[in-house]
């Protein structure tokens, strides 16, 4: 007999086990190549679905998840929880799946079944119906709770789709109705995981030519792995923000990067098609470090520091404490102030420094669309008559002297106060790495001081607030970040203080 447990809206049921089947394999020559069959019943997959409280996975949350072991031929194990997403479900979703408040004020929370939910799935490739919306919720719990969630997973609509093709829509519902598949509890995870069970096991029928196998989605695939590195330790990397540290064999560092997933930008380092630099430098990893920072804002700051810090091998282009390329201002003959993209020096004082060529030329167009400069004056075309943007009515005729040289550099003027930190005294507050927290920033007198990390109870005295920072060297390559950062900065995550704070 099956044993059950039950623990408050939580069902966990094992089925008893036959002796594990032996991988057996039918190898078939068939044009020109062999083909393999029969190793899908050594795979296990974990078939699932979940009910939320919304669509959106870095807003809602889980109220609802069953999942259902299957061998490949038979279900083996299963989970169905109720799961209290600590918040009020909307109206709409009760109505939707029946799941109200009340029905999940006593449930699980979601870290209270995290650990059955990894145990279910652990080694087992995860199957649903549009499987991004389900396994993008679940990463996200987990990522909530400072764990990776990383499965092998397939999804069922596309799937059906090349298995099963000729119908007209592949929702789960119609889907089904075709099929003649009976769901019970419709829009409830449990009714919802048995149907796309049944789904499954239809499309293994008709599988005649590995296509689930070959769907499977991973993160490894057209990956080629450092011969010196273990793979359980790419496993334990973050889907988060922050820096990361590639070593070499007696631990010193190759390379220093960012980015708003670890794990993600880590492995694209392991890809098939590279040049000659990135192949040296994957054949000589022996281990993967990383910080987390909780946003981008603190890896960009972060990354900046250490790389002018530690000077990394591979980090070339970055370690440098200048920039070669800026936007320069001068004064043609006639007195209109011209802004123009440059090549800089260490002795030059630019408006603002760029890296690259292409980087100043794009800030310099942003700033001619917003504070309508002449295209022309900012020597972006090089053109003898009017420039275009004078003919559709973008340019007030500065080009060719239809526009006063006093009416033209106050917006100059204004474009530059905009390159320019535009409080020279602030915090600048920011996600932080666990619930709770917040990241802050300091900038006092126009220079950069460091970050650190507060309580998100933490309140608006100064003083509190210097107390988190840790102090760190300000260059351009900051202001630069600072800088773009500031335009994309709501009001209520700055404060800004007039009085200098001191720090000992």
């Amino acid at each position: 007999m099956p044993s059950d447990s039950w623990s408050g809206n939580t069902c966990r049921k094992r089925h008893n086990n036959e002796k594990a089947h032996r991988p057996v394999c039918l190898f078939i020559y068939k044009g020109g190549h062999f083909r393999i069959f029969g190793l899908l019943k050594t795979v296990r997959y974990a078939i699932l679905d979940i009910e939320t409280t919304g669509g959106n996975a870095n807003t809602d949350r889980i109220t609802e998840i069953a999942i259902y072991l299957h061998d490949g031929e038979r279900v083996v194990d299963e989970f169905v929880s109720l799961i209290n997403p600590e918040r009020r479900i909307p109206p709409f979703i009760s109505r939707l799946t029946g799941i109200d408040d009340s029905m999940v004020a006593e449930a699980p929370r979601f870290f209270e079944v995290a650990k059955d939910i990894v145990k279910m799935t652990e080694g087992a490739v995860v199957v649903a119906h549009n499987a991004q919306f389900d396994y993008s919720f679940i990463r996200e719990e987990y990522r909530s709770l400072g764990f990776t969630f990383s499965r092998d997973y397939l999804c069922t609509v596309r799937l059906s789709r090349k298995l099963l093709p000729g119908h007209r829509s592949y929702s789960l519902g119609n889907l089904c109705e075709r099929l003649g598949i009976t769901i019970e509890n419709r829009h409830r995870a449990a009714g919802d995981a048995l149907a796309t069970v049944r789904l499954f096991e239809m499309l293994i029928a008709n599988d005649r030519n590995g296509d689930i196998l070959k769907s499977v989605k991973n993160d490894y695939l057209h990956l080629r792995f450092p011969p010196n590195i273990d793979r359980s330790l790419l496993d334990k990397l973050p889907e988060s923000p922050g820096v990361y540290y590639l070593h070499n064999e007696d631990g010193s560092i190759l390379y220093v990067g960012k980015s708003n997933n670890i794990r993600k930008r880590v492995l694209s380092h392991f890809v098939n098609k590279q040049n000659r630099k990135a192949l040296e430098l994957r054949n000589a990893i022996h281990d993967v470090t990383f910080t987390e920072t909780g946003n981008e804002l603190i890896a960009l700051l972060l990354e900046s520091d250490e790389i002018k810090k530690l000077q990394p091998r591979f980090n070339r282009a970055q370690r440098r404490t200048f920039f070669r390329f800026g936007i320069v201002s001068e004064t043609t003959e006639a007195g209109y102030f011209r802004l123009k993209p440059a090549r800089v020096n260490a002795k030059d004082e630019p408006l603002v420094v760029c890296g690259s060529a292409e980087e100043a030329r794009t800030m310099l167009e942003r700033l001619c669309r917003k504070f309508q400069l002449c295209q022309k004056l900012c020597g972006l075309y090089d053109i003898q008559h009017a420039c275009f943007q004078h003919s559709i009515g973008q340019c007030n005729g500065a080009c060719v002297g239809k526009e006063s040289a006093e009416a033209y550099n106050e917006r100059v003027e204004s474009a530059i106060a905009s390159l320019r930190l535009q409080h020279p005294n602030f915090f600048l507050f920011g996600r932080g790495r666990i619930t709770g927290e917040r990241s802050v920033v300091h900038v006092e007198n126009g220079r950069y001081r460091g970050f650190g990390y507060a309580d998100e109870g933490t309140g608006q005295q100064l003083d509190d607030l210097r107390s988190v920072i840790t102090l760190r060297d300000d260059n351009r390559d900051i202001q630069r970040i600072l800088r773009q950062q500031l335009m994309n900065t709501l009001p209520r995550n700055l404060l800004i203080y007039q009085d200098e704070l001191r720090y000992e």
